[in-house]
């Protein structure tokens, strides 16, 4: 995969390229390439903002600019452009991003992303030279560079070899393997901790059993959808006066059937 970022800090991405699994994709035959807007303006002064018509405060980026810069890279109008690559226009009223679409994103060969910075683009760059506008969430950045880095990161991890283990993407938050669900809840030494005990199947060596006790955790997680998870409350804690966890409860709260819990309690 070819991944371009137009951004008029490309210098942010420097620390980017250094991660191990950006590294381990490169080193795959991936691609990372940035290119600065402003080194393609035909603007004197390196200028690739305007203020908007119509008043208000800010900045905007210009079409002219954009128009330049791609032409620039890629040697062809960037109307043309977008019929051969995705070119994603990064900006908060976009497609939100999930798993979904970074499945679909993973599957291209070559990926173009528009950094705004500002009060954003021109709507026609938007428009005529975008094939998709993506937001990373209903909030707003003071530019496109960490989504950018976002939508990067969420797809190169897709990429085989990019995490060194063919297994590591597989289980993951809203994958196919969990049926869209949140991933299941980890535990690591020590195994009782302040009294905070590991659940006991995930000690029993039973790898199905296991499986089935962190399926039925992600699908628990999956009914009230990914949210925080609350502080749990310490024994008589007032804080805390009542409610359900969000994200459900960790083992069952009755045996099915007669006989103990095959999955036992989750502390004691």
């Amino acid at each position: 995969m070819q991944l371009d970022v137009l951004t008029l800090f490309p210098e942010w991405f420097e620390w980017f390229q250094t991660q191990r699994h950006v590294r381990n994709a490169v080193q795959e035959g991936h691609s990372l390439r940035t290119f600065n807007p402003r080194d393609h303006t035909p603007l004197s002064g390196g200028q690739v903002d305007d203020t908007p018509f119509g008043g208000g405060a800010g900045m905007v980026l210009r079409v002219d600019v954009m128009d330049q810069a791609l032409r620039g890279i890629y040697n062809q109008d960037p109307v043309d452009l977008r019929r051969e690559r995705r070119v994603i226009a990064l900006t908060p009223g976009g497609r939100m991003l999930d798993d979904g679409l970074v499945d679909e994103l993973a599957a291209e060969p070559a990926i173009t992303l528009l950094c705004g910075r500002y009060e954003g683009f021109d709507e026609r760059i938007v428009q005529h030279f975008a094939s998709d506008a993506i937001s990373v969430g209903r909030f707003v950045l003071s530019g496109g560079e960490l989504a950018a880095m976002v939508v990067m990161d969420a797809v190169l991890r897709k990429l085989p070899g990019a995490l060194g283990h063919a297994d590591s993407a597989l289980e993951e938050s809203f994958s196919q393997a969990l049926g869209g669900d949140p991933e299941y809840p980890h535990y690591t030494r020590p195994a009782d901790y302040r009294g905070w005990k590991v659940p006991p199947v995930l000690l029993s060596g039973h790898h199905e059993e296991i499986a089935t006790w962190r399926r039925a955790r992600s699908q628990e997680r999956g009914v009230v959808g990914p949210t925080a998870h609350p502080i749990d409350p310490e024994p008589g804690d007032a804080r805390r006066t009542g409610g359900p966890d969000p994200f459900g409860p960790m083992s069952d709260p009755a045996p099915r059937g007669s006989g103990p819990d095959p999955f036992g309690p989750m502390s004691g």
